[in-house]
């Protein structure tokens, strides 16, 4: 079972349903905009990266996505055996 990741969604549960490469990411954008003291930016930042979780909660969708990105990025196709974090870089994600 998924968490929930409707809005108002826990920073546990967005976190947990982030690729492990992301989780970083998302935790220092939480983390600064908690240090400016910026609601309003926090909040942004919980709705994107909630948007990224919801995303990635499925990796075969999100990584099929990300393949169609970067084709048509290049117009090329990605190779099958392509690793994920390349395919990334190449969609600029």
């Amino acid at each position: 079972m998924h968490p929930y990741l409707g809005r108002g969604a826990s920073v546990g549960a967005i976190s947990t349903s982030l690729l492990p490469e992301d989780r970083a990411r998302f935790h220092e954008a939480l983390d600064a905009a908690r240090c400016a003291g910026d609601t309003e930016a926090e909040q942004v930042a919980l709705e994107r990266w909630r948007g990224i979780a919801l995303l990635q909660a499925d990796p075969d969708r999100y990584a099929a996505t990300v393949r169609r990105i970067a084709e048509r990025k290049t117009g090329r196709p990605v190779p099958r055996d392509e690793p994920l974090s390349v395919t990334r870089r190449t969609a600029g994600l």
